[in-house]
């Protein structure tokens, strides 16, 4: 896990950095009391390079307020354990998703079409042939639900419930800077310019319906998306144009 040490950080705005993991991108935000939060933790051993780029924008582990998870799969909260202990940061995550990221109770397990089984496959043959370490499950401190609005954030932070991919996945949203971080309901692909369900969902017609809902909102300029690249410009379009009933059949 040697080459996550180089993960560098890619700013999306003034306060936000993407570090780009080649599994499940972490979001670095700055908070305007001095502090960061993060959102999402990628999977695990990934905890030294996000502290690593954390100390490449000038940040120190004990100013890390909070870690938001916006689902319990491994790419998610898989170093979210670590993190907490390295920083001392809350953990927020959605109430139905925290039994699964506090080790509690048993994930449920996705429901693949034939041309996500063949991805799955190669992302765990990978990740195993990479070194990841054994999962370790984390507290969570705070649960949330539909409705909820994060602290500290500077501004108004939407909690969004967006079942489908997990019981209990969310997606925030910052409608004054326009963000919207969708978890893995929405993704891309390699050119930014289109927006694909995220795969690997255990009730499909609830992540589609969840993603049309994203789609719909009407002051969304970014989308931080967890795979792929981040939608930045003409988001709205590109989100409108898309047609997750077709995706991963």
């Amino acid at each position: 896990m040697d080459a996550l040490s180089e993960i560098t950080p890619t700013e999306i705005t003034s306060t936000v950095w993407q570090l780009p993991f080649p599994v499940g991108h972490v979001y670095v935000v700055a908070l305007p009391d001095d502090g960061y939060a993060l959102v999402d933790t990628g999977v695990p051993g990934s905890a030294p390079a996000i502290l690593d780029a954390l100390a490449r924008l000038g940040g120190r582990p004990e100013q890390v307020r909070q870690i938001v998870l916006t689902h319990s799969h491994l790419d998610h909260m898989g170093s979210a354990a670590d993190l907490a202990a390295a920083t001392g940061a809350r953990v927020l995550a959605g109430a139905l998703d925290a039994p699964y990221i506090r080790g509690t109770a048993p994930e449920p397990a996705p429901v693949l079409t034939p041309a996500e089984r063949r991805l799955h496959e190669g992302v765990m043959t990978d990740l195993a042939a990479a070194g990841t370490p054994p999962l370790r499950h984390a507290e969570v401190d705070t649960v949330l639900h539909d409705g909820d609005t994060l602290d500290g954030w500077g501004e108004q932070v939407r909690v969004l419930h967006v079942p489908g991919h997990t019981p209990g996945g969310i997606a925030l949203h910052l409608p004054a800077s326009g963000l919207l971080f969708p978890g893995d309901i929405i993704g891309t692909g390699p050119d930014g310019r289109r927006a694909v369900l995220g795969p690997f969902n255990i009730a499909r017609e609830e992540a589609i319906a969840s993603f049309r809902r994203l789609a719909a909102l009407d002051d969304v300029d970014t989308v931080c998306v967890p795979h792929g690249v981040p939608l930045r410009t003409g988001a709205r379009d590109v989100l409108a144009a898309a047609t997750p009933e077709k995706d991963w059949l």
